[in-house]
């Protein structure tokens, strides 16, 4: 154990201030994730997401080709388009029915908008662009038209991701969910990088690993991680996965990095998952999960399901038996990971009022979390110098 010291105040946690800041140095001038290629399938189709102060949009042009651009009309700047749909031929603003093509060009503006002359060129009031980009079957957008590409953005940590291919997967749309926590975006991202905290809070639930064995580091700004199964579930591996394969034999473990600013991965032999963390204040945060599983059969699932039946039967369970005053509703007795990581974030956040807040004696595997307060440190301070 050695003294942990934090990178960061307890401000930049729950101030109005340096909310605003990162807002505007650090998610506004990053690759944001906005969903998966089949979620713009065909011309006319979109999708926006809100991308630090900028909301933007990407749109299938008639040409098959995707394009992005700030959710802003020209006339007026009200927001164009809504989060997700489908237009024919054209874009139209709802206010004052401006139009726009698929490729983001001004082509109509109403008769009766008597302040612009006839001659109006409509070339100089065209859509602002924004950069758009695909990996691994994703959408990632930046405000920025002349934003470096995903692969300069990613660098050397690219191989260091996993061997899945999300675009050759399918969705588990079961499994789609998005939900707020009551905390401040950094300790969700602390939590989900905390080594320490999996053999403590998820000693039950996620068991199936050997967190003892983590590998782990950065190159950047990313955070990449990987551990080997625990000896249990590793005996009888192929038998024991709930569902079909996704990678290789030769491949095992999970592999669960975290890509600045918020981007969450968490694959398994048999899963992958996309982690996305938004910040909406100071205190809150919204989290989007989205699941893919192989694209197989479904005698091939009921099969893998009735393989592992006794394992998954006898797994985990909850690490306490639960506070009787709570009953069902204690998220320490849920046996789900994913609860027991909400509470501790949530609780954390409460801790932060306090004048008596510090941290103290840390192990080895919370190194991550102080290297993440001196990423955001050093971008938003490069940032700054460069505006």
């Amino acid at each position: 154990m050695t003294r942990m010291y934090h990178r960061l105040p307890a401000s930049a946690y729950t101030a109005q201030d340096w909310y605003d800041r990162e807002q505007e140095l650090i998610f506004s001038r990053t690759w944001r994730y906005a969903g998966f290629a089949e979620d713009v399938p065909e011309p006319g189709h979109y999708i926006s997401v809100q991308a630090g102060l900028n909301n933007i949009f990407v749109v299938m042009g008639r040409d098959r080709r995707l394009r992005a651009f700030h959710n802003i009309c020209r006339h007026r700047g009200t927001q164009l388009i809504r989060a997700v749909g489908k237009t024919q031929k054209a874009l139209t603003c709802h206010y004052h029915d401006w139009t726009y093509d698929l490729e983001g060009n001004l082509i109509s503006v109403p008769d009766e908008n008597r302040e612009y002359p006839d001659g109006i060129d409509k070339s100089c009031l065209g859509l602002k662009p924004a950069s758009v980009d695909l990996w691994r079957g994703m959408i990632f957008v930046h405000p920025d038209p002349q934003a470096p590409s995903l692969a300069e953005w990613f660098g050397p940590v690219d191989p260091l991701l996993g061997p899945h291919k999300p675009e050759e997967m399918v969705e588990y749309g079961e499994a789609r969910q998005s939900y707020e926590i009551r905390a401040n975006w950094k300790i969700v991202v602390e939590n989900y990088i905390d080594v320490y905290h999996l053999s403590h809070l998820h000693s039950n639930t996620l068991h199936m690993y050997d967190h003892g064995r983590a590998e782990y580091g950065w190159e950047g700004p990313h955070y990449h991680f990987w551990e080997p199964p625990s000896s249990d579930y590793a005996r009888a591996l192929e038998k024991n996965l709930p569902t079909p394969r996704v990678i290789p034999k030769p491949h095992i473990g999970a592999w669960v990095p975290m890509l600045f600013p918020g981007i969450g991965l968490a694959g398994s032999e048999d899963s992958w998952n996309i982690f996305i963390i938004t910040p909406l204040a100071p205190d809150r945060t919204r989290v989007e999960n989205r699941t893919r599983l192989a694209s197989a059969s479904a005698w091939e699932y009921s099969r893998q399901q009735w393989s592992s039946y006794a394992f998954w039967r006898d797994f985990g369970g909850p690490k306490y038996k639960g506070d009787d005053a709570l009953g069902k509703d204690d998220p320490m007795a849920s046996g789900d990971f994913t609860t027991e990581d909400v509470y501790a974030c949530e609780q954390q956040q409460k801790s932060l009022a306090s004048r008596l807040f510090e941290v103290g004696p840390a192990s080895v595997g919370e190194g991550p979390v102080l290297q993440h307060q001196q990423v955001v440190l050093d971008f938003m301070a490069k940032a700054e110098a460069e505006t």
